[in-house]
């Protein structure tokens, strides 16, 4: 099952995999343990040693955005393109941002960037679906949430969020089928939609 609360799972996988190594930083420590504002402090206080660490800007700009501070996490963010400006994380985490204050122009600018990268991850064509949706370019977002999902079948919010865009297009009986996949992996809300719409 995948959500996407604030894009928590992931783009911030460097925290998952980082936690299985005996030697996490006490950023992603803090980081780990909802302590925001420590965690800011350790990966500071790392980047003065070493300006140019690409995952410690990125672990940063996660904590300032979980605060939502979220002038400090695209500065930081920006920073990582700067240094590596193929960057999924980054980009994603820009999309994202910028969907949050609902500049979805923006939001798409940085989703596309992504989804044109060899080897873009599911959440790209995601992110550029969901930025196309809400600027009413249907037709695209149903292609985009069809390309998420053909990356990743397991993919249940863009099941879910295709079903509600085939809903408000009239197509019932397709985005039932929609719901339904979206259930069978969980998604949640996916079956009061069924419920719903499907009767």
């Amino acid at each position: 099952m995948k959500t996407l609360p604030s894009l928590i799972g992931i783009l911030v996988l460097s925290f998952a995999i980082a936690s299985c190594k005996p030697d996490v930083s006490p950023g992603d420590k803090f980081f780990a343990q909802g302590k925001y504002e420590e965690a800011i402090k350790a990966y500071t206080e790392k980047l003065e040693f070493s300006k140019n660490d690409v995952k410690v800007l990125y672990n940063r700009g996660r904590a300032y955005e979980e605060l939502d501070n979220y002038e400090m996490a695209e500065r930081d963010f920006q920073n990582v393109l700067d240094l590596e400006p193929n960057n999924f994380q980054a980009l994603l985490s820009l999309s994202n941002l910028n969907h949050k204050e609902k500049k979805y122009t923006t939001a798409l600018l940085y989703a596309n960037k992504a989804a044109d990268i060899s080897g873009a991850p599911a959440m790209a064509s995601f992110m550029k679906a969901r930025a196309q949706h809400q600027l009413g370019d249907t037709k695209e977002a149903l292609k985009s949430y069809g390309q998420a999902i053909q990356i990743d079948k397991e993919f249940g919010q863009a099941y879910y969020n295709r079903g509600l865009l085939k809903v408000a297009t009239g197509r019932i009986g397709a985005a039932c089928e929609d719901f339904q996949l979206a259930l069978a992996l969980e998604y949640p809300g996916s079956k009061e939609a069924q419920e719903k719409y499907c009767r």
